[in-house]
């Protein structure tokens, strides 16, 4: 995610396309998903924030909103995830796995309904090349906060319907786009508990040569679980961070 409430079906929520004009709109609808994005589906409309993280937005409305993409495709492993990995030069994060995502602009809109939609979009074409009108959004998980950088984020599932090469945009930001496995993200081999130096811990994936962690795992974590995919793993397997994580 770069720096710079719950949603049901909606026939309801309009949100403005990247490049399609104002005239195009999107809506967040499980209408054809396929039968095995139905578990995540069904999270997003009954998982409580509580149930996500402990660190929720402050109640008085502070912090920078932001929005990520979840964007699930088919593989030619089956289902997947799309990631990409920060540019190491960066004085943030360097080297970090995470969704596509950033600061909602003015432009995107109301921050409460549709903005979040149109940023998680914009920001992954920006990022990766997506063309957003090949990405069904289905879904829309309680906002969460990342104290450290006082982010306010609100997590966008969406379906690859109709996938398009992406690739790196902007090398100085980013320094891969890929997607992963689902069966890896499941497996117990490639899981862990990470461990930064000032004490705190969280989910980690080892997969597709990058360590996941932070923000981006905890998120597909709680996807995992609430999806029913989570099969048991070894918790006291550890993986330490530095303090440049």
């Amino acid at each position: 995610m770069k720096t710079h409430q719950h949603s049901t079906d909606a026939a309801a929520t309009g949100a403005s396309v990247p490049g399609a004009g104002r005239e195009a709109s999107v809506a967040v609808t499980t209408d054809g998903l396929p039968a095995w994005l139905d578990p995540v589906a069904h999270a997003a409309r009954t998982v409580e924030p509580r149930q996500l993280s402990r660190f929720l937005p402050p109640e008085s409305g502070a912090g920078r909103q932001s929005a990520v993409l979840v964007l699930f495709g088919e593989g030619a492993r089956g289902p997947e995830l799309l990631l990409m990995e920060r540019a190491g030069s960066l004085r943030s994060h360097p080297g970090q796995p995470s969704f596509p995502g950033g600061s909602l602009d003015p432009e995107d809109g109301d921050q409460a309904t549709t903005g979040p939609l149109r940023a998680a979009l914009r920001e992954a074409q920006e990022e990766t090349g997506l063309d957003p009108h090949g990405v069904q959004l289905f879904g829309v998980l309680p906002r969460l906060y990342i104290p450290v950088s006082s982010f306010v984020v609100t997590p966008v599932l969406g379906w690859w319907r109709t996938p398009s090469p992406v690739g790196v945009v902007d090398p100085g930001e980013t320094a891969r786009v890929f997607t992963v496995p689902v069966a890896d993200l499941t497996d117990p081999a490639n899981r862990a508990t990470a461990v930064h130096p000032s004490g705190h811990q969280g989910p980690a994936f080892l997969v597709e040569s990058a360590l996941v962690w932070g923000f981006t795992a905890g998120v597909i974590d709680r996807i995992l679980h609430f999806a029913g995919w989570e099969r048991p793993w070894d918790r006291a397997k550890q993986v330490p961070l530095d303090w440049r994580a």
